[in-house]
């Protein structure tokens, strides 16, 4: 290992020794390639590797940020110009990108070496990590079992430590649920608080946003001041923060008014495992001051069926952009047989239909926004079931009727905060008799992150999880 003492920090840590010239930025990039070589063989969560990439850019001289010389991961749906982008799927599986986002280039900004893409599900579709280019991405803490998803490899990699954070994004709990699964801190910011340009305005109709996958809730806050912020093409802006996102962290919360919840927004009996830890952290809250009362809102439309209609309609256009590029009609050679389902359930329906899904995503929206002129903080299970085992989600099966219900029972309460627009975090408190990792979730009001940030901060204190590690790890 190039760099013993490299576990032992966050990623502002290890900012911190760069600028101490205690350490260079080649031996933390050596230091995470030794890791990636040690665990990655286990876990497949750097299915991109371009170290090359990463070195030129140290050679070069990577720009003063508050991460100069940590090394840093893209989510392999994201482009970085002159770097091969999948998105998960076969027939981009030699695609290079010849320009960067304008989030992956806010991160180059922040001083961080990108020597690789984690592994993601074909176009972010699935909450687990099973693309058919790649293969499966498996949990740290039990090989057996799922990372999580879409930001499977993120998380993964955040966990078994083979770096300090990872870029992750979300359009119905693809932060959360990886973070949930793997055990790491995962943030979901408000709609519109990070950019999602130049070739996009908007994610799944305003539901997808991008940010990190982390151990400490410091590195995130740090990464958002960094990264947010309005660019040229934005269709709308988030409220600007009374002060940086950093300052929040160890800031007193407060006496906060807590709603929770131990069910399903479906009513459906939950794992009994995940009910306790809910409740254990209710209590837990309970004892550091805050007022919590059970109490959950009442959602006017299905979750589940408006996100179908959005991300079908997302995924229908994809499909189009592919068929226009490569001069043929896509088949089950080039995308897995959930995307070509997606895309062509979408073509039968009409404009009307995604019309009324955008009002059915409003409307949950509107009853959420009421919900919390009753509590500043709702916290629920990030996932209602353990992390999903390893080909439970089969995307390449004739027969997908299977899915609906798996994602029903795992993660129905992550998408409704995607339709409105709200931060919400998954928080590392809990484990189950098996060792696996339960997140609890918590959401604010729109725009509201600096609650969320002094919360984590307070219960990062209060049940420290950085020293927890699973059996795979660097």
């Amino acid at each position: 290992m190039a760099f013993k003492e490299y576990g032992e920090h966050d990623a502002v840590g290890l900012a911190d020794l760069v600028r101490k010239k205690e350490v260079t930025p080649k031996e933390l990039l050596d230091e995470a390639i030794a890791r990636t070589a040690k665990v990655d063989p286990q876990i497949n969560a750097v299915v991109v590797q371009h170290y090359d990439h990463a070195e030129r850019q140290i050679a070069r001289g990577l720009p003063d940020g508050p991460f100069t010389g940590v090394p840093f991961l893209l989510k392999d749906l994201d482009l970085l110009e002159g770097t091969r982008t999948t998105s998960g799927a076969s027939v981009l599986k030699e695609f290079v990108a010849d320009h960067s986002g304008t989030l992956a280039q806010r991160f180059v900004n922040a001083g961080v070496s990108i020597f690789g893409k984690s592994s993601s599900p074909e176009f972010g579709l699935m909450p687990t990590t099973e693309s058919r280019l790649f293969g499966p991405t498996r949990n740290p803490w039990n090989l057996e079992h799922s990372s999580g998803g879409s930001s499977g490899g993120a998380a993964a990699a955040v966990a078994a430590r083979i770096l300090p954070f990872a870029h992750a994004s979300d359009g119905g709990g693809s932060i959360r649920i990886p973070a949930s699964a793997s055990g790491v801190f995962g943030l979901k910011p408000s709609r519109a608080r990070n950019p999602l340009g130049p070739d996009r305005g908007e994610g799944w109709g305003g539901f997808a946003c991008g940010h990190v996958v982390s151990i400490s809730v410091r590195d995130s806050a740090v990464m958002m001041d960094a990264i947010h912020g309005p660019e040229p093409s934005s269709p709308y802006v988030a409220p600007p923060p009374e002060r940086p996102f950093s300052q929040e962290v160890g800031r007193d919360p407060g006496k906060l008014r807590i709603s929770f919840t131990d069910k399903s927004p479906y009513g459906d009996a939950i794992d009994p495992e995940i009910a306790a830890a809910v409740r254990e952290t209710a209590s837990l809250l309970a004892g550091l001051g805050h007022h919590v009362e059970e109490r959950a809102p009442k959602l006017p439309a299905d979750p589940a069926a408006t996100i179908t209609s959005i991300v079908g309609a997302n995924t229908a256009l994809t499909v189009r952009l592919l068929e226009q590029r490569f001069g043929r009609e896509m088949t089950d050679k080039d995308l897995e047989i959930l995307t070509l389902a997606h895309s062509n359930n979408a073509k039968k329906a009409t404009a009307t239909d995604y019309v009324a899904a955008q009002l059915a995503a409003f409307q949950i929206s509107r009853a959420l926004a009421a919900f919390f002129e009753g509590c500043d903080v709702f916290l629920s299970p990030t996932l209602c079931a353990p992390p999903l085992r390893i080909g439970e989600l089969n995307t390449m099966s004739n027969d997908l009727s299977h899915i609906a219900p798996i994602l029903r029972r795992y993660m129905p309460g992550t998408s409704m905060f995607n339709m409105s627009g709200q931060p919400a975090m998954s928080v590392p408190l809990a484990w189950n008799k098996a060792g696996l990792p339960l997140g609890m979730m918590f959401s604010a009001r729109f725009g509201d992150e600096a609650t969320l940030f002094r919360l984590a901060g307070q219960l990062e204190q209060e049940r420290p999880w950085r020293n927890r590690l699973p059996p795979v790890c660097a």
